[in-house]
This record gives C-alpha cells, structure tokens and sequence, in this order.
C-alpha cells in the first residue's frame, strides 16, 4: 500500500488537461470549466448609483438639521437626472444614477415629505449612501480566469459585464462499467445471491455532478475475457478520456479487472492506504487513464471522492481541486488508531459538532446518505470527544 498524498500525487501527476475547447451561452456555462480568462468591457456599476431609497443632496446645502429644500426633480432606477440645482434635493431611488452636483444621499427614514419639498432630518457626509462608478468591477478588469469551474455566481458575474458567451474545455468523456455476476439492475426480480446494481447510479450521478460526459457500458460478468472485451470496447469504440471501473480490483480469484488491465495495458498503482477503498487500481487501457474502484459502495463513494474527483477536475481544465477542509469538534470517539488512514461518515450536530454514524462498515450505503461530509483521522490517531478533526463537507466532494 501506498499513502494517500502519494497515491494523489501519481494520479495528478499523469492528469493532462483536454485541448479541445467550446464556446457555450452564459446561461449553459455552469459546472464548466473556463478556457480563456473573461475581461470586463465595461465598468460595473457604469454610473455612481444610490445605496439607498431617499433624496439627493449637496452636504453643503444641510449645514444643520432640520433643513428644508424643495424637491426639484425625481430619479428612478434606468433614468439619469438632471444637475442638481443648488438649495434643492432630488427624489432618488435605489440603484438610480446620482444626478451631478450631488454629494450625498440621505435616507428617506432620516427625512419628512412637506408639500413639494423634504425636511431633513440629519446631517449628510459626503460620499454617504452611494455607490461610485467601478465600486465592484473597474472597466478592463479581468473578472474571471482561466481554470475556474463555473458556480451560479460566475455566471451572475459575466451577465454583469456583458458577456453572453463563454470559453469552455469540452466535457471529459468517462467510460465506466461494473463488474459482478450478482448485480442486477432495480425492477428485474432478485434470484438468490443476487444484489441491485447501486453503485452503477451512485457513480454516474458523481462523474455527472464533476461535470463528466457518463457513457456506461453496463454490467460486465466475472471473466476474464468478458473484462477484457470491456475495456477494449471503453478505450476504442467509445473513445472514452478516462476508463472507470467498480468492482473487481480485489485480491479474489473472481476479480478479473487487475489481470484484465494489465492485458490491455498496465497497472501503475494498487492499493491505498485509505479506510474505506483500500483497493483501488491506477493505470492504463490502449493508451486511456484507467481508474479501478472498490465494489463496495461507500469505498467507491470514498475513493471516488479524495482520488478520482481531483484527476477528473484536472483534466477537466480545473485549477482548484483540494476539496476544503474544515476544522470541528468531534462528537465521537476513536479508541484505537488504525494503520490506515480513515474517513468516517458524520454530519455536523445542532450544537456544531460532529457525530459519527454508528455503523462505519463500507457495505452500509445508508451511512453516506445519512451524513453530510466525511472526518478525515490521520492513520494511527485516536480521537476522544472534543479533539479537533478536519471535516470534508459533502458539497467540496459532489460536484
């Protein structure tokens, strides 16, 4: 076995960005992956602008409180006032452009309408309650750069400067399949012995949450030959960027997918120093990356998660890929360290701990749709309440 940071470092190692690259509307963009950097043409907000609902001043015209000036004009958001006449104020409301020749804008709760004109309330500073030209995005900023995966508020942000298109890299076209003559799908009849094919939707539904073109070869039986043929078929004819498999990658005289891999190509990494999903296989399939998962459903869910997701990310065009870790309190103990390192299904407590779910097997799939994040416990560390333990929420590790 190897450790984690190892394993991580082979995989991100041998990880190449795709080349190609698409544009898309804005409005299609997100979980993309952007391949140019995005400038802004235009300076955001393009005009000073009122924070507020209230008048438009000139500070020198309130020297003192109350102070009566008549209402020369009214400004709403999408029109542009005229100057603001000395001795006067102008209606304004929020986000209008700010007339010339005012300096400030005083809140409407800080003043009382007189038939035509306002009485002021309280002494305006200059600049108050008003946005300057450029306050969020100056003209010729670059707003967004390459690498970024695209989250509803990118997409907000190139609206905000005009862009209705964007440079994308293509999705990564991933090819996976499930080995195991005990799977079947949900809705067929269950012979004995035989089990429903979850992982065949948990892992589709993360390679598509990463933003992943899912072409699923289906269910492979246990042989070598079949295995073979599979991936074959992954690497040619589908022309798939990255091969994932899910099961099969154990030391049992069924597991055909080691054997299989090393047929069609090679092994590079075998075994991680990981609780669950110690068997995982890296390599190569005619030339195709090669990821081989545990069958065991949160195993695959694990490795998935800390291995797989960040190669995918990365050759996807991502710059960020460490998910964050939060550090917590833990709600659970841990009398014994064990010699791999371990991530436990907890979820965060009312009285912001963590709690540990009470079954850690990697057969129980309920434990992940329990919990809310993974406690990532250092290999031979014990844990007793109130120790502080890094915390991988969920929303870092789908999608």
């Amino acid at each position: 076995m190897i450790s984690l940071d190892r394993a991580l470092e082979q995989l991100l190692a041998q990880a190449t960005p795709v080349a190609q690259t698409e544009v898309v509307a804005t409005m299609e963009a997100l979980g993309r992956v952007l391949a140019e950097p995005v400038v802004s043409s235009v300076a955001v907000p393009p005009l000073a602008n009122s924070e507020m609902d209230g008048y438009a001043v000139r500070c020198a015209d309130v020297p003192a409180v109350p102070a009566r000036l008549p209402v020369s004009q009214r400004i709403q958001a999408g029109q542009v006032g005229a100057s603001l006449a000395a001795g006067s104020a102008a209606r304004i409301f929020t986000g209008a452009p700010i007339p010339p020749g005012c300096d400030a804008i005083v809140p409407q709760e800080a003043t009382q309408q007189q038939d035509g004109a306002v009485l002021v309330l309280s002494i305006p500073v200059p600049g108050q309650w008003i946005r300057p030209a450029g306050m969020d995005i100056a003209a010729g900023a670059r707003v967004m750069e390459r690498g970024a995966r695209l989250r509803p508020p990118h997409l907000g942000l190139a609206a905000s400067v005009g862009v209705t298109r964007l440079t994308v890299y293509r999705r990564l076209r991933v090819a996976v399949l499930f080995t195991g003559d005990e799977l079947v799908m949900p809705g067929e009849p269950l012979a004995p012995g035989q089990i429903y094919n979850s992982n065949r939707f948990l892992l589709s539904g993360l390679l598509r949450a990463v933003g992943c073109e899912v072409v699923d070869l289906g269910i492979v039986p246990d042989r070598l030959d079949a295995t073979r043929s599979a991936l074959a078929r992954a690497a040619d004819a589908v022309a798939a960027d990255l091969v994932l498999s899910c099961g099969g990658v154990s030391v049992g005289e069924a597991d055909h997918v080691r054997a299989a891999v090393q047929a069609e190509g090679a092994i590079d990494l075998w075994q991680v120093a990981i609780k669950p999903g110690k068997p995982l296989a890296f390599g190569h399939v005619r030339g195709v990356p090669f990821i081989g998962l545990p069958g065991n459903p949160v195993s695959g869910l694990v490795t998935f998660s800390i291995l797989a997701r960040p190669f995918i990310l990365k050759r996807q065009g991502a710059v960020d890929l460490a998910p964050r870790a939060i550090p917590m309190r833990a709600d659970f103990e841990i009398a014994q360290g064990g010699l791999r390192r371990e991530f436990l299904r907890v979820r965060v407590t009312g009285q912001g701990t963590l709690e540990a779910f009470p079954v850690q097997n990697a057969a129980v799939l309920t434990s992940a749709a329990w919990a809310d994040g993974l406690a990532d416990i250092a290999a031979g560390s014990k844990v007793v309440r109130g120790d502080i333990v890094p915390y991988l929420p969920f929303s870092e590790l789908f999608g």
